[in-house]
């Protein structure tokens, strides 16, 4: 091993404590940031449960926000990264296949049809049903010669439809102020007034990340092209199976919790490639640990500075894609 190697291979080893170093930290301060500040005492009042006003802000507000933050991060960061080996592509990102839209469509649709008065459940169930049939409907597009080509080609055009659906229902079926502004706060992505059953909602994401986990080493040789990781005893086509369908749970789980929150599953996985380079079997802990950083800290940002946490995600990934887009052959 040369000189380079062993160096990009002692940074990679000191990223992942610093991700994490910097996740218990922005953890931390998410308990004292919010509408009310609390001290030290009295976070440490509400997290004993010997304080009623405390335990009622930081058992009832601000550890289910700080959890459903954490699990949208990592479950849209590592979508992005299965999403950009499944295509060979470092610019692919869960958006591709129509999942997020998908997800808006059915939580628009509960929403226009006043479905979610009855439960708040209904809302992140449309959404999971929503994103689910959005992925089922390009894969059933892209069946016939199912190149990476046809399946980003069908996405697309998937997008486009579920936009329309999404505009159809906000201006012709939504008959009260209320229902047009819980819809535009859902395309806007937030995490506002989540609770413990949003917390429950978004619990399978750990699963998911446990599956993913031990199929590092795989992602790499499928980075090498489908024939290569075939002649090296790789099921591609299992692979491709579970690695799709484990990041359209995730994304799908994502947004039912939090809305539409863009660019995470583009931005986090590139950096993390950038500071340790393509080895999935280290970008798949770093980015589940590097996504819930990073839109823990978006929130951070956005309560502060008053907005949605989509919208701050957007405010940074929209640059950094134009950019990635200047710099890409």
């Amino acid at each position: 091993m040369n000189a380079a190697a062993v160096t990009a291979h002692r940074r990679a080893r000191a990223v992942l404590p610093a991700v994490l170093l910097l996740l218990a930290g922005l953890a931390v301060v998410a308990l004292f940031v919010g509408d009310v500040p609390l001290s030290p005492a009295k976070v440490w009042a509400g997290l004993t449960r010997s304080d009623a006003a405390a335990t009622d802000i930081i058992w009832g507000l601000r550890l289910p926000r700080l959890l459903i933050a954490m699990a949208v991060g990592a479950a849209l960061s590592a979508s992005g990264l299965v999403m950009q080996a499944y295509f060979r592509n470092h610019l692919a990102s869960p958006d591709l296949l129509g999942v997020s839209s998908g997800g808006t469509a059915g939580a628009v649709v509960a929403i226009g049809a006043g479905w979610t008065t009855g439960s708040l459940l209904v809302l992140p169930a449309m959404a999971v049903l929503g994103a689910l049939a959005a992925t089922g409907a390009v894969l059933l597009l892209a069946r016939r010669g199912a190149g990476t080509e046809r399946l980003l080609l069908a996405g697309v055009a998937l997008n486009a439809l579920l936009g329309a659906v999404t505009g159809f229902v906000l201006s012709n079926f939504t008959v009260s102020y209320a229902r047009n502004a819980q819809i535009l706060f859902w395309l806007l992505g937030g995490l506002d007034d989540r609770t413990w059953e949003h917390v429950a909602m978004a619990a399978p994401i750990l699963v998911a990340a446990g599956l993913l986990w031990p199929l590092g080493r795989p992602m790499d040789l499928l980075s090498l092209g489908a024939d290569e990781a075939q002649s090296l005893g790789v099921d591609v086509r299992g692979l491709r199976r579970r690695l799709l369908g484990l990041a359209t749970v995730m994304t799908a789980l994502a947004t039912a919790v939090a809305g539409t929150v863009g660019f995470v599953g583009l931005v986090v996985p590139h950096v993390l490639r950038l500071l340790v380079g393509p080895e999935h079997r280290r970008l798949v802990p770093l980015s589940l640990a590097g996504g819930a950083a990073f839109v823990l800290a978006c929130d951070l940002f956005g309560h502060v500075a008053g907005l949605r946490v989509g919208i701050v995600t957007a405010l940074v990934g929209g640059p950094f894609f134009l950019w990635l887009l200047r710099r890409t052959p």
